[in-house]
């Protein structure tokens, strides 16, 4: 019987059926990839106040994750030579509080930057990316927001900044954007 099996899957029919099944999947996975997915995972490390790394429930390989339309303060990185920013290891902590070592779902936007991919991170129907900074702990950037989130995370970041939240408690705190580009002029 087995050789049945090994002599049927060596038919040239079936050998090109399988080669091009085999390819048909490694494109949708790719497309899949590209256009976004969602995935249920643990939170294993934060790396920072805008930056986690993921391990997929499904026993898929773990992935470090951008938190979409927020940027943090910077924590202190060997690329920067000294400290970071004010309220960086803030923003960090509470992060971690928030959803360090729990179960999470990741919604990727499609995006990646500095090969991570770039995600709305949700726990128990809340949006984290959202939470972060209506706590005062990051930035709405602007610059990448889209809908249906530019307006609630610009209006969240002005609640945070009129009720001096987190990073708010400073009279003009410097936007880590700006904090790496004087950084990279050194």
């Amino acid at each position: 019987m087995r050789g049945d099996i090994i002599r049927h899957f060596r038919r040239p029919r079936v050998v090109i059926f399988v080669t091009l099944l085999v390819f048909v999947l490694s494109v949708s996975m790719t497309e899949a990839r590209r256009h976004g997915f969602t995935v249920t995972g643990k939170v294993m490390q934060v790396k920072d106040g805008d930056t986690v790394t993921i391990s997929p429930e499904d026993g898929g390989s773990f992935f470090v994750c951008r938190l979409y339309g927020i940027d943090a303060p910077e924590v202190s990185h060997r690329r920067f030579g000294q400290g970071g920013q004010r309220y960086g290891e803030e923003a960090s902590r509470e992060l971690k509080r928030l959803i360090l070592g729990q179960t999470v779902e990741v919604t990727t936007t499609g995006q990646q930057t500095y090969r991570r991919e770039v995600c709305i991170i949700w726990k128990d129907g809340r949006d984290i990316n959202l939470e972060m900074v209506r706590r005062g702990d990051a930035w709405a950037y602007r610059q990448y927001l889209k809908r249906p989130y530019a307006s609630e995370y610009i209006d969240a970041e002005r609640e945070a900044r009129e009720n001096r939240r987190g990073l708010w408690q400073d009279a003009n705190p410097t936007p880590p954007w700006e904090f790496r580009k004087r950084l990279r002029g050194r």
